[in-house]
């Protein structure tokens, strides 16, 4: 019997390992399109995106921006909204993943609504462990998935693309690199700008365009 339960013990701690997000910084911004991606054994591999598709979410945790931007084939960044992801004991696996399924209503199965409202609606799933970017609140950390509003949820869904559009996943600032995208693009700012973003801005150093790309 005594066995039986180490057994058990030892099953339950590895599907807790498996499940685990890594809370380390494995992918660090170069540029608008490069980024440096260490891998399990901590080597460095520089993964330039450069006419793809894909969505950056700088994660919201102390070191990062918050925010997530939808950056084109021909390095636009033409989108950005703010998220919110892990909280602690649940953060948001850091990486670069492929969109591979796209919902467009959906409960969570782990974590449904007691309402019975759908609570993932407009869904990019990027990982098999049960990330994704989906509608939700983004002044309230999720169970690991990235939260943004409904605008924005939606904006990102129409456009991604199944099994091509990329999304990075990073625990620091991304913003000093698209920062003269989105100031051309009209984004400014305002009232509704959320505090951690302001107060970044006042520190921030922005690089110019085509500088480390």
């Amino acid at each position: 019997m005594r066995k039986i339960l180490s057994m058990g013990i030892v099953i339950v701690l590895y599907i807790n390992l498996l499940y685990a997000a890594d809370v380390k910084s494995k992918v660090f911004p170069l540029s608008k399109t490069k980024f440096a991606v260490l891998d399990d054994n901590g080597k460095e591999n520089i993964v330039d995106l450069s006419g793809q598709d894909f969505i950056v979410t700088s994660l919201r945790e102390k070191g990062a921006d918050g925010l997530a931007y939808a950056v084109d084939r021909d390095g636009v960044v033409w989108w950005a909204a703010v998220i919110s992801s892990g909280a602690k004991g649940h953060e948001t696996p850091s990486g670069i993943f492929t969109i591979f399924r796209k919902e467009r209503f959906y409960m969570s199965k782990a974590h449904p609504d007691p309402s019975g409202v759908n609570n993932m609606d407009f869904s990019l799933w990027f990982t098999h462990r049960g990330h994704a970017i989906h509608m939700g609140r983004d002044d309230k950390m999720s169970h690991g998935c990235i939260h943004v509003g409904e605008k924005g949820a939606k904006t990102m869904f129409s456009w991604a693309t199944k099994d091509k559009t990329k999304v990075v996943v990073t625990r620091e600032h991304y913003l000093p690199f698209v920062y003269y995208d989105l100031k051309k693009s009209g984004y400014k700012e305002h009232d509704q700008t959320p505090a951690h973003v302001k107060a970044y801005l006042k520190t921030m150093i922005p690089i110019q365009p085509n500088k480390g790309n």
